[in-house]
């Protein structure tokens, strides 16, 4: 871990990856929720997912774990880490708008923070809370007008939420129990715990199997929603977790909005406003209050973090 929690350069390119990633798992739900019942996603998300990683394990000669008590650190992880969140947060879809369950996801470092203080892992550091709420600050700027927000959405908001209350829980539990565990097995094994726990879910709520078979739009954004947004996502999250810590890595949220506005110029041409500038260069500005190195270039608020 880097000194003082920071950040560094391979990590700061590692959370943009990281934002890219799981930027893309709203689209994809929104997509595959035309077809699919929410609950079912989230099956397809994590089995899908896990099968790709599964030869992985061969190549590496990682072994599974050889007993139950082994398996019981991947179970509350794909619980709090999967199970919960992605099943919360795709329920949310269906009553909101993708863009506004993006910016409740941006939360989640603010629960993390939180979590982290109740625990007595990490204090909880002014500078750190300020720098986070800076940044939902920012998020909601960034969005502005494409909130989406109308009359009877409360549930939707709610769901997000609980998700993004579940992913700071889920950080504390990796941090306390899962540290030392390679990026690939945890993922690995946290993918094939949260599969087993949503067949039993989906089989007793959704039964999928009377569906019609989806349709070729749906399957391509099911894998992507595995292979990018599930699988090769969380092999960068345990890095990232290993590297600079769990407050660190959830700031990956605040910069889900900022790389899906800047893919969207870039790749669909689209044009960026001063409104979501001035929302990027908030949240950067925040950033790099959380991480520290902004106070090294102005006293006065290095004075200020010093006396807390």
């Amino acid at each position: 871990m880097t000194p003082d929690n920071r950040i560094d350069g391979r990590d700061w390119s590692l959370l943009a990856l990281l934002s890219v990633l799981w930027g893309g798992s709203f689209f994809f739900n929104g997509v595959l929720l035309r077809e699919l019942p929410p609950l079912t996603v989230v099956l397809l998300r994590v089995a899908l997912a896990a099968i790709i990683l599964l030869p992985f394990l061969w190549v590496y000669r990682i072994a599974f774990p050889k007993s139950l008590s082994g398996w019981k650190p991947f179970l509350a992880i794909g619980l709090l880490n999967n199970v919960l969140p992605f099943s919360l947060v795709v329920m949310g879809q269906t009553y909101i708008p993708s863009g506004l369950a993006s910016i409740l996801n941006a939360t989640t470092p603010l629960f993390t923070v939180v979590v982290m203080a109740a625990a007595g892992d990490e204090r909880l550091h002014a500078r750190r809370v300020a720098g986070v709420v800076a940044g939902l600050i920012g998020v909601i700027i960034l969005r502005g007008q494409d909130l989406g927000l109308t009359t009877g959405q409360g549930v939707g908001i709610l769901l997000c939420l609980a998700g993004a209350f579940s992913y700071g829980l889920a950080a504390l539990f990796a941090r306390r129990r899962l540290s030392d565990s390679p990026p690939l097995a945890t993922a690995t094994f946290q993918l094939l715990a949260s599969s087993l726990m949503m067949t039993v879910i989906v089989a007793v709520f959704e039964r999928p199997w009377r569906l019609p078979m989806p349709g070729a739009t749906t399957w391509l954004a099911l894998i992507g929603l595995a292979a990018l947004s599930t699988a090769l996502a969380y092999i960068v999250f345990f890095q990232i977790l290993r590297r600079s810590g769990s407050t660190n890595v959830m700031l990956v949220t605040l910069l889900i909005p900022v790389t899906a506005i800047l893919l969207g110029h870039l790749v669909l041409g689209e044009s960026i406003s001063l409104r979501e500038m001035i929302g990027a260069l908030v949240i950067g500005s925040a950033l790099l209050l959380i991480d520290g190195r902004l106070l090294k270039f102005m006293p006065g608020l290095a004075a200020w973090k010093a006396s807390r």
